[in-house]
């Protein structure tokens, strides 16, 4: 069934987090193998689509949610969005033009490890098949993301999986994990080249990425606080001294594990219980003076028809 010209559509982004991360030696291209359990969260971005005239320019716009736990500039160019490239790639897929506003609200920061760009990409794949009832069906349209980025085919459905090659393979798992978890924000960067470059300098010895570590985690029905383990959280605390300070603080605060969130910044707990994530998130923020959220593993991304009007226009 058509939808009407002037349907708005909601659609989450989720935020990514990596339960597992066995990280192997770089390739002759560079880039590093890995094997990792990826699984979505409740918590995320917020994208508005709504379809314009037939003939118009699509319009883009990033801007930070009220709720985002930091807002620094969104200045990188429009071509460099991955929302726009989204967009594009459908584009030429289908071999039409799509016009529509698209308006992302983000909470997830920039380069925090959790998927940001690549969940808002995955999401305007999935919208604009709904918004203009394309029936493009999963496997089409995680065959357009992978050329996207790493993460984008993982995110077209989300839930859980294992992820492996260098995130092109995507092994959809049946089960979602039970797991309540607290991100934490430290103002921090750690810049994914350097990451991977102290990984290469600590580990001289990787060979291929340990897949059954991952998939051992992966079999369990439920995480517990010392069981998520990632190859690059040693790289990412040496690359940033706020990194370090930050984890050892909450660690101390909270008496638990602090783990890393793929190559950082973003960190995150393993707690017991919804009310246990809240009062951990509570701690956090408070005295640790690290921005913190509670939320839970969810499955993939949803989408609503006709949602109330964002707060602010799209340009």
């Amino acid at each position: 069934m058509l939808h009407p010209m002037d349907d708005d559509l909601l659609v989450h982004a989720p935020a990514k987090l990596n339960l597992a991360l066995s990280v192997g030696a770089p390739r002759p291209d560079g880039l590093h193998p890995l094997s990792s359990w990826m699984v979505t969260l409740g918590w995320g971005d917020s994208i508005y689509l709504r379809r314009r005239d037939p003939g118009s320019s699509s319009l883009f716009a990033n801007v930070w949610a009220a709720d985002a736990p930091h807002t620094p500039d969104l200045d990188w160019p429009l071509r460099s969005d991955l929302s726009w490239k989204a967009h594009a790639a459908l584009e030429r897929a289908v071999g039409r033009q799509l016009p529509v506003r698209v308006r992302v609200e983000k909470r997830i920061p920039v380069g925090g490890g959790l998927g940001g760009g690549s969940s808002n990409a995955a999401a305007v794949l999935r919208g604009l098949d709904e918004l203009f009832d394309l029936r493009l069906g999963s496997d089409q349209l995680r065959s357009i993301a992978a050329g996207l980025g790493s993460d984008v085919a993982f995110l077209v459905e989300g839930g859980s999986a294992i992820v492996s090659g260098v995130g092109e393979r995507v092994e959809t798992l049946p089960e979602v994990p039970q797991a309540h978890v607290v991100l934490c924000f430290p103002q921090a960067h750690c810049p994914t080249p350097t990451v991977y470059r102290l990984f290469d300098a600590l580990r001289p010895d990787a060979g291929d990425p340990e897949h059954a570590r991952v998939l051992g985690l992966a079999a369990r029905d439920r995480v517990r606080a010392h069981e998520p383990f990632n190859d690059l959280a040693v790289p990412a605390r040496e690359s940033s001294e706020a990194v370090r300070r930050a984890m050892d603080e909450i660690a101390e605060l909270t008496q638990l594990p602090v783990h890393v969130c793929g190559s950082g910044s973003s960190l995150f707990l393993v707690c017991d219980d919804p009310i246990h994530a809240e009062h951990v998130a509570h701690v956090v923020t408070n005295e640790a003076a690290v921005k913190a959220v509670a939320t839970q593993v969810g499955g993939p991304g949803g989408s609503v028809r006709n949602p109330p009007p964002a707060r602010r226009t799209c340009a």
